[in-house]
């Protein structure tokens, strides 16, 4: 089952630019995602388990750093209806 996470990253830190663009850099070098930004967040999609694998190697990456972090993420599932299939 394919899905689409929506996720911000608020470093707790004044410097807070470099760990959101290491975080999506490293999000682009995995395989099998699709990985898009935007001003405001990222969105993440591939299949549910490789997905969430991922974030939960990179979030705990993040969070292994100096600096504490708050992650805001939005999941969607299912199958997209017809509307969407354009």
């Amino acid at each position: 089952m394919r899905i689409a996470v929506d996720i911000s990253l608020y470093p707790l830190d004044a410097d807070y630019a470099p760990p959101i663009k290491d975080f999506i850099e490293r999000l682009n070098r995995q395989p099998g995602l699709t990985v898009e930004t935007n001003a405001m967040s990222t969105q993440v999609a591939g299949e549910h388990d490789r997905v969430f694998a991922v974030l939960a190697e990179e979030t705990r990456r993040t969070f292994a750093g100096d600096a504490r972090a708050v992650f805001v993420m939005k999941v969607l599932g299912g199958q997209p209806s017809p509307a969407e299939r354009g």
